[in-house]
C-alpha cells in the first residue's frame, strides 16, 4: 500500500462514497458504490461495507492500492 496523502475538507465529516470521489480514488460516486459492498476498501485498516460511513480527520481510506487520509482543510498546505 502507498502512503496516504492528503485530502482536505471544509466540513467536519464526509461520507465515504463521497470521500473517494473527492480524493480522486474513484472517478464518480457510482463507482465507490459496487467497491465498498464487494469488501475492497478499508477505512483504519478495516474492511468497510458501508458507503454513507461518516468519516473525521485524521481517516485513512485505502483503495486499489492507493491510500488517502482525511485532512483538514485549514490545516492544508498546497505543496507548490
Amino acid at each position: 500500500m502507498s502512503e496516504p496523502f492528503d485530502v482536505p475538507i471544509t466540513d467536519e465529516v464526509i461520507r465515504l462514497g463521497q470521500f473517494m470521489k473527492l480524493a480522486n480514488l474513484v472517478e464518480t460516486g457510482s463507482e465507490a458504490r459496487p467497491a465498498i459492498t464487494a469488501g475492497e476498501v478499508k477505512v483504519n485498516g478495516e474492511t468497510e461495507l458501508r458507503r454513507g460511513r461518516q468519516l473525521r480527520v485524521g481517516d485513512v481510506v485505502e483503495y486499489a492500492g492507493q491510500a488517502a487520509r482525511v485532512a483538514d482543510d485549514a490545516d492544508f498546505e498546497v505543496p507548490w
